[in-house]
C-alpha cells in the first residue's frame, strides 16, 4: 500500500508542478521583438524641421490677413480701409432709364387723372343713377379693357419694350437728344426700326382719335368707355413700374426685342 501512496503522490505533485508552470507562461507578457522597439522609437521621435521650412512658416505667420492700410505718423500708427468707388455709370444708367420710364408712367397718370372723373360721375351725387343693365356694362366694360388694354397690351408688349429701350440709354454714348426726350424714345416714337414707328405712330394717332370720339358720347356711355379706359391704363402703368423694378432687382432686362434701327 505504501508504494502505491508513494507513487500517487508523486504524480499529484508532478501534475502540479505542471500546471503552475502553464499559469505563469500564460499570465508572462512576451519581450517586445527588436523591430517593435525600433517602430516604437521612430513613432517617438519628433519631426525634425529644415530650416528653410521654418523660415517659409515664419513668414506666413507675419502675412497680413486684411487690405487695411497701415499709414504712420511720429509715433503712433492709424488703420484706413481703402475707399470703394461708386460706378458712377450705374448710377447714370439707373437715372436716364428711369426718367424714361417714369416718364411714359407720368403721361398715362395724367390721362387717368383726367379720365377719372368722367368715369366716377354715374356714382357722385345728383347724377343720374346707372340701371342694372348698364351697371353690368360698366363692369364688363372694365374688365375687358383691363384684360385687352392693360394685360394683352401693354404687360405683354408695350410696357417691356418701353422698360427695355430705356435701359438702352447710357449718358455718353446715346445722343443728347435720345436722353432729353427719353419718353418718346422708350415708346419708339423715333430711332426705332420701321416697323416699330409705324406701329407706335399708328397707335397713339388711333388712341387720340378715339378719345376724340369717345368725348361725343352721351350720357352714360361716354362714362362707361372712360372706366373702361382708366382700367387698362391702370393696369399699363403698374405693369411698367413692376417690370421695371424686376428688371434692376434681377440685373436681366426683358426678354424682348427693343426694335433698334438697323
Amino acid at each position: 500500500m505504501r508504494p502505491c501512496r508513494f507513487l500517487l503522490s508523486f504524480l499529484a505533485l508532478v501534475g502540479s508542478l505542471d500546471i503552475g508552470f502553464s499559469f505563469a507562461n500564460a499570465n508572462k507578457s512576451p519581450l517586445p521583438s527588436t523591430a517593435t522597439r525600433q517602430s516604437a522609437v521612430s513613432f517617438v521621435r519628433p519631426p525634425v524641421t529644415t530650416a528653410p521650412a521654418m523660415a517659409s512658416t515664419l513668414r506666413q505667420r507675419k502675412k497680413p490677413t486684411d487690405t487695411a492700410l497701415n499709414v504712420s505718423g511720429g509715433a503712433s500708427s492709424s488703420r484706413v480701409n481703402t475707399p470703394e468707388q461708386p460706378d458712377y455709370k450705374k448710377l447714370s444708367v439707373l437715372l436716364t432709364s428711369l426718367w424714361g420710364s417714369g416718364g411714359v408712367i407720368y403721361i398715362l397718370a395724367k390721362a387717368i387723372k383726367r379720365v377719372v372723373p368722367i368715369a366716377l360721375e354715374p356714382f357722385q351725387e345728383g347724377a343720374v343713377p346707372l340701371s342694372q343693365v348698364q351697371l353690368g356694362i360698366y363692369l364688363v366694360t372694365c374688365l375687358w379693357f383691363a384684360y385687352v388694354e392693360g394685360y394683352k397690351g401693354f404687360q405683354t408688349k408695350f410696357s417691356p419694350l418701353v422698360v427695355k429701350r430705356s435701359l438702352t440709354l447710357v449718358p455718353g454714348t446715346s445722343g443728347i437728344h435720345h436722353i432729353l426726350l427719353a419718353p418718346l424714345y422708350s415708346m419708339g416714337l423715333f430711332h426705332a426700326s420701321k416697323k416699330r414707328k409705324i406701329v407706335s405712330w399708328s397707335v397713339t394717332i388711333g388712341v387720340a382719335a378715339i378719345v376724340a370720339a369717345v368725348k361725343r358720347l352721351p350720357y352714360p356711355w361716354r362714362n362707361i368707355v372712360d372706366a373702361g379706359v382708366v382700367a387698362g391704363l391702370t393696369w399699363g402703368s403698374l405693369s411698367i413700374i413692376a417690370i421695371y423694378c424686376k428688371a434692376w432687382m434681377l440685373g436681366k432686362p426683358p426678354a424682348i426685342d427693343p426694335a433698334m434701327p438697323e
